[in-house]
């Protein structure tokens, strides 16, 4: 997603890099999915797979491996289309034809694994493929300074107060690699951030900075898909909650519909696990 010259970014949204406010007209939601399923052949992805995402809410999407959380995110950063089913970016019915395509409509996906070069420093990652630049023809050459100056605001506008943006990613903790790659996406204008298991590698204080940053990205107004299999994770930020199963939808709740005990055994599994625990008394005695 391309940064415009004439005070706002290639999405109309301002050039700051504070996402634009409000979403589709009516406050409708951002992103919708209505009974999206994905095949491969004769195997089952996805099937009535239907959810919502709205400006200034979290929507979390937990499965354990299998659930289909992986075809739901390909699904919607257009790297695959859905077979059937209805997919709405801002009420408009959507098939997106690839991830840039995705980009240039306000879908930011962070991946689990990012897309990061690990020995380049912070701000020539903060814009890889989006560089400005400044002189023309033969003399035209990166806006370092540029750069630089605009990576250490837009992390500060975050909180993220790193000791150098000179230094290269790879020398960051994942929590701090996640965090520049929330702030990234924030700046150049995405509406809807979809985050893929972003505390997965992570240990317990570096999940809570992820979380931090997420829930910050979330009062900058942006949608955001949270996607986990640990549902204390998605508890403490969601509004609301999508569960899969198999590529099927387990549940849907709202946040005031549910308490963490019971999305943690819905998540489980809740009669199998209990089925399971029979059985191991069972072999006990």
């Amino acid at each position: 997603m391309t940064k415009a010259t004439d005070g706002t970014a290639g999405d109309g949204t301002a050039a700051d890099g504070a996402a634009a406010p409000g979403g589709p007209a009516g406050g409708g939601p951002l992103v919708e999915l209505a009974d999206v399923s994905k095949y491969y052949g004769n195997i089952r992805a996805l099937e009535g797979v239907s959810l919502q995402v709205h400006a200034g809410e979290i929507t979390c999407v937990l499965g354990d491996n299998g659930a289909g959380k992986s075809t739901l995110i390909k699904i919607i950063s257009g790297l695959h289309q859905h077979d059937s089913g209805g997919f709405r970016i801002e009420g408009r019915d959507s098939r997106l034809g690839n991830p840039r395509e995705a980009l240039d409509r306000g879908i930011a996906t962070v991946y689990q694994d990012l897309a990061v070069v690990p020995l380049m420093p912070v701000w020539r990652n903060f814009f890889l493929g989006s560089e400005p630049t400044v002189g023309r023809g033969p003399l035209r050459r990166l806006d370092v300074p540029k750069m630089r100056a605009t990576t250490r605001t837009e992390l500060l506008r975050m909180g993220i107060d790193l000791r150098d943006v000179d230094q290269p990613i790879g020398t960051l903790s994942g929590g701090e690699r996640q965090s520049v790659a929330i702030a990234r996406a924030i700046y150049f204008g995405a509406k809807v951030l979809v985050l893929d298991e972003p505390t997965a590698a992570l240990g317990v204080k570096q999940s809570g900075v992820v979380l931090k940053y997420v829930a910050a990205a979330r009062d900058h107004g942006l949608g955001v898909v949270l996607i986990t299999h640990n549902p204390h994770h998605a508890y403490l930020v969601g509004d609301r909650f999508i569960l899969l199963k198999r590529g099927i939808m387990a549940g849907s709740h709202a946040r005031a519909e549910i308490t963490l005990d019971e999305l943690t055994r819905q998540m489980a599994g809740g009669s199998e696990l209990e089925q399971l625990s029979h059985e191991l008394q069972r072999a006990k005695s």
